[in-house]
């Protein structure tokens, strides 16, 4: 089975070389699908996607799509997963990425976002790779000791890539090597992107070790953020900016993430979508951050909240002098 020789690529699966042209399919049924496997398939609506550039692009009823089966559990927007595609294998778009399979429930603002496919079949071998974990190189283990700023939030949408950026450009205005990072949450390609243009020198995601997304068991997550660690450690950068998306609560292993890398964290930022969520978290999660930023941050009055609810430090980043006053500590917890 083939398709035709124009196809639209999802972000997602930018680390496949594929080959130019037609792309050869393979129509497997659907038991012997997994988690990870690069499939075409063919829009039914109308909708958006990212491709590996970072370009959001129109998609076209008719248009053909290569992307990834995965899953998806955002509390504010799109829940789905390629477990629960049918006999039918109809497909939904679960991510401007391109992340596919099910989608099963979604708020009135990601609603929209959701649009249909009909499965054409999965990459054969002769097209390039069948999944995502076959982009994969594996390499030499190496020690992760690089100090890092971590960035947490209460929910996606609190503003951590905001803060990622805040904290790069101080990094880098200093002279500093920095690497950026996403190592949970859904693989879009926009959030390193922004890290790249606010000076990071190098990026990186769980893309890079083969999952569209984190909700994955926590076995599998582990591994992957090892092997994402050695390659920032390859790398060689003199600090890292981390940010794990969603909420360390939600199915994303954010939890996980952030054990992984406590030993090496230096500076922990938690951005908030309101001041209540702050206590919230730091009871559940047991986490204590160094900082609150994000929405719960944006006024005066938001901060004086915040202030009665728990004792912990508040950075607007949109203020000058808080800026100022968390570059201050960020040279203080990175001895610089």
């Amino acid at each position: 089975m083939k398709t035709h020789a124009h196809y639209i690529r999802g972000s997602v699966t930018r680390a496949a070389s594929l080959r130019e042209g037609r792309l050869e399919l393979v129509d497997r049924p659907r038991p012997s699908w997994e988690e990870g496997d690069l499939v075409v398939a063919e829009a039914r609506a109308r909708g958006q996607i990212e491709v590996p550039t970072g370009r959001v692009i129109e998609v076209e009823p008719g248009d053909q799509l290569v992307g990834a089966l995965g899953v998806r559990a955002a509390s504010l927007e799109i829940v789905g997963d390629w477990r629960a595609v049918g006999d039918d294998r109809r497909l939904d778009a679960l991510s401007a990425a391109g992340v596919l399979g099910r989608c099963t429930s979604a708020s009135r603002y990601g609603r929209s976002a959701v649009f249909g496919l009909d499965y054409l079949g999965h990459l054969a071998p002769g097209s390039g790779p069948t999944s995502l974990m076959d982009t994969v190189v594996a390499g030499a283990s190496r020690p992760f000791t690089t100090p890092t700023i971590l960035i947490l939030g209460t929910s996606m949408s609190a503003g951590k890539t905001t803060a990622a950026k805040a904290i790069i450009r101080s990094l880098s205005r200093r002279g500093l090597r920095v690497a950026g990072a996403k190592l949970a949450g859904m693989g879009r390609r926009r959030d390193v992107l922004a890290m790249e243009d606010a000076g990071a020198q190098v990026v990186f995601d769980f893309v890079d070790a083969g999952l569209p997304s984190t909700v994955v068991t926590p076995e599998r997550c582990a591994a992957a953020i090892t092997h994402v660690l050695n390659l920032i450690t390859a790398a060689g950068p003199d600090v890292l900016v981390a940010e794990a998306g969603a909420s360390p609560l939600e199915p994303y292993n954010g939890d996980l993430v952030a054990r992984m890398l406590l030993p090496n964290t230096r500076l922990t930022v938690l951005c908030a979508s309101d001041p209540y969520a702050v206590p919230g978290l730091l009871q559940a999660a047991e986490l204590r951050p160094d900082v609150v930023a994000g929405l719960a941050t944006s006024t005066s009055a938001a901060v004086a909240l915040l202030h009665q609810l728990v004792d912990v430090e508040a950075i607007d980043l949109f203020s000058a002098t808080d800026l100022e006053r968390l570059d201050q500590l960020i040279r203080r917890r990175l001895a610089l």
